[in-house]
């Protein structure tokens, strides 16, 4: 046990030394390399980079979100390249048929709910379907971005509201109650959904008004 802290403890001050060098860079390396390679610690470095430099609270968000959705374009080259061979062998068949209709469904949405999520959310899964199902790589980057964004914001909000040490809270509520999480997501990301489509049907109705309107003014 000695021996496993001794080693956390030498990797956190290698990246707390890096992140100096990196200076307000910093948030865009971590997170690409998060995406690209291995998990690296981007939540407690947003937090607390957000913490510290109040006024560029918008930058770290954009940064961290940029970087995530950059890194992840060698994991989405592997997963077009290896073809579905690459994602059965880290998936149950039941779940990669589960993910395969979520593209089919609506591909945006498939890829930024999860971008949204932290651990324990295995998000390179999510990632790989991308590639494999063909998502456009526009869309893709789009996804994560957006996703990374709305992430992000939240946890600077809560940052600035409760100090850095609610990163080490939710994190462990999220995974002991990780599929109540994940509900309450996409409850509201459907009420969302609901809400855009009365906007653009009201709007529809509108424009169907203001036309028979005017052809009847026209006539008379």
């Amino acid at each position: 046990m000695k021996a496993i802290g001794h080693i956390l403890a030498r990797y956190t001050a290698w990246i707390w030394g890096l992140l100096k060098l990196l200076g307000i860079w910093g948030v865009f390396v971590i997170a690409f390399a998060d995406s690209a390679l291995l998990g690296m610690p981007v939540d407690a470095i947003v937090a607390t980079y957000v913490y510290q430099d109040r006024k560029r609270l918008l930058f770290y968000i954009v940064m961290a979100s940029l970087g995530s959705a950059l890194g992840s374009i060698p994991l989405y080259i592997i997963g077009y390249l290896g073809g579905e061979k690459v994602l059965r062998k880290r998936i149950s068949e039941e779940r990669f048929l589960k993910i395969h209709r979520s593209f089919e469904q609506h591909e945006f949405w498939a890829l930024m709910f999860p971008a949204m999520l932290p651990p324990p959310m295995p998000f390179k899964i999510f990632v790989l379907g991308a590639a494999v199902f063909e998502m456009r790589f526009r869309d893709f980057l789009a996804a994560i971005f957006a996703g990374r964004f709305v992430r992000f914001l939240v946890l600077s909000v809560l940052t600035l509201w409760f100090g850095p040490e609610i990163v080490q809270l939710v994190g462990a509520l999220f995974r002991r109650r990780f599929y109540w999480a994940l509900a309450a997501l996409l409850a509201i990301a459907f009420v969302i959904w609901l809400l855009q489509r009365r906007r653009k049907a009201k709007k529809s109705i509108t424009r169907q008004t203001e036309k028979a309107s005017g052809s009847q003014s026209l006539s008379d």
